[in-house]
């Protein structure tokens, strides 16, 4: 949060966001990464592949995953409760998902691991990490959101934890690696934008692939 807003949508001066976005661009560059790809994304569970053959800053409409395994590309997606979640195989392949309570039900994460498998990095081989998201004690949903996640009827509202659900979809998978931080978007307003604090602001979750 300190860094200021990224998202293109906030009530940021457009002239600072795209500062941000250039001076991300600038450090990844430091590290040997020319791509950095993003999306306005929709809540869904579209994953893009991204190669080679282009330099700088592609942004896609619609799309809330990105997957790689060109060295010298980056991928991000914006946050403000909904959780980010970086996928990694060992063997030089990152994702980067974004997964609100309408992503993991429609199991973007299987969508995201699905792609890496076409590509030869099968799912038990992968890290998960899901990133700083609005934790369960501070996120009431109805019961059409819980039916949605569980896929069975729920009559009263309650509580989701989104990334317990998605650390159950990995562990199904057969992935074993996984991480959760510790920070709640809400919880760590301070720190983080939080969509249900009333924030307009993004946050960004950043994975790349360095050149060997």
């Amino acid at each position: 949060r300190a860094d200021g807003s990224y998202g293109l949508g906030s009530q940021d001066p457009v002239g600072g966001i795209f500062a941000r976005w250039a001076t991300l661009q600038d450090r990844l560059a430091a590290l040997g990464i020319e791509r950095l790809a993003n999306a306005h994304q929709v809540h869904g569970a579209v994953v893009e592949r991204h190669t080679g053959g282009w330099r700088g800053w592609l942004r896609l409409r619609g799309v809330d995953g990105h997957v790689t395994n060109t060295p010298g590309t980056a991928l991000a997606v914006t946050i403000a409760d909904c959780t980010p979640v970086f996928v990694a195989h060992p063997a030089g392949a990152v994702a980067a998902l974004h997964a609100g309570w309408r992503g993991t039900a429609a199991r973007i994460l299987d969508v995201g691991l699905d792609a890496l498998a076409v590509l030869g990095y099968p799912a038990d081989e992968c890290i998960v990490h899901l990133g700083p998201s609005i934790c369960g004690p501070c996120y009431e949903v109805g019961p059409e959101v819980l039916s949605a996640v569980y896929g069975v009827p729920v009559a009263e509202k309650g509580q989701l934890d989104v990334r317990s659900v998605l650390r159950d979809q990995a562990w199904r998978r057969g992935v074993t690696n996984i991480s959760t931080s510790l920070a709640c978007t809400r919880c760590h307003n301070d720190r983080f934008f939080s969509h249900r604090a009333g924030d307009a602001g993004r946050s960004l979750g950043v994975i790349a692939l360095q050149s060997s």
